[in-house]
């Protein structure tokens, strides 16, 4: 005789796989948030984000509660009805298959324009997160609960070595600042719009309609304090490529050092719009011709 399914053994199973899915795609995330070209932006968002881990962890209960309710159960049990119909009996193999025609009416309704390919990883992604609890959620193991959590645990912290690991041998290439010189300096620097500041190799410098104080609301109308004038400038490597600044000096305007961003290729001197955990930022390309 089959022992009977129990339905709150299978939501606990559900909503605890859903975690450690969750721990792990936040892990692979930070990890690949390395290899991307970002800001030295400090740590002030990782400050915040301990303060909310109480919040977010009362909110993912709630969200991985409704996903295993509105998401999961249905693709068990479905999986369940086509094995006995077109079988005769329930086979692990419909589950995937079900997940898979879920996952993708998910992602082309949530895909928002993505690419091709774009939309083939995420329906590869979520057609595995929702196979893996679906299979827990029908399996009769009384003693099943601890096994899952314990092998969840060494995921997620196999995870976060492995990445670790990758990172600081260089297998896993981190984003750095290009290391620049004061000659990488001299040239055109332009916003993209009408905003642009010459250096020149003895240490002038000159802008035209460069922002010092930006506010956009995001229609585009934003009010612009634009600064036009003539200077100095100096480079200071620091100790470090994340470190390093571009002082610019022009009586007529008052704004901070540049930071150095971009990639070998295409530098970038930026400067930070508002708070800098924001991530907004007022950058400056190399024009063409500029060098």
């Amino acid at each position: 005789m089959k022992k009977k399914r129990l339905y709150g053994l299978s939501l606990l199973l559900s909503i605890l796989t859903l975690h450690i899915e969750a721990g792990i795609a936040l892990i692979v995330a930070v990890v690949y948030g390395f290899t991307q070209e970002s800001p030295n932006a400090g740590g002030g968002g990782s400050v915040l984000f301990v303060l909310f881990l109480p919040v977010l962890a009362v909110f993912g209960l709630a969200v991985t509660g409704a996903l295993s309710v509105l998401l999961v159960s249905p693709t068990a049990w479905l999986g369940g009805v086509l094995g006995r119909r077109f079988g005769g009996r329930e086979a692990w193999w419909w589950v995937p298959a079900v997940a898979a025609a879920v996952s993708l009416v998910l992602v082309v309704a949530l895909s928002g324009g993505a690419g091709p390919v774009g939309i083939a990883v995420a329906w590869l992604l979520t057609t595995a997160g929702l196979t893996v609890p679906a299979l827990l959620w029908r399996s009769r193991r009384e003693r099943i609960f601890g096994p899952v959590m314990l092998w969840g645990l060494a995921a997620v912290v196999l995870t976060a070595v492995l990445g670790g690991v990758g990172l600081a041998t260089g297998l896993i290439p981190e984003y750095r600042p290009p290391a620049l010189t004061s000659a990488d300096i001299v040239g055109r620097w332009s916003d993209g719009r009408d905003g642009t500041l010459t250096f020149t190799a003895d240490g002038r410098v000159t802008a035209a309609g460069i922002d010092v104080d930006y506010d956009d609301d995001g229609d585009g109308d934003g009010e612009r304090d634009a600064c036009t004038g003539q200077g100095t400038w100096t480079y200071e490597p620091g100790g470090s490529t994340w470190s390093q600044e571009v002082d610019v000096t022009i009586d007529a305007c008052t704004f901070d050092y540049w930071n150095v961003g971009g990639t070998e290729s295409r530098p970038v001197l930026y400067q930070y719009i508002g708070d800098p955990d924001s991530g907004d930022l007022y950058e400056l390309t190399r024009a063409p011709g500029g060098s």
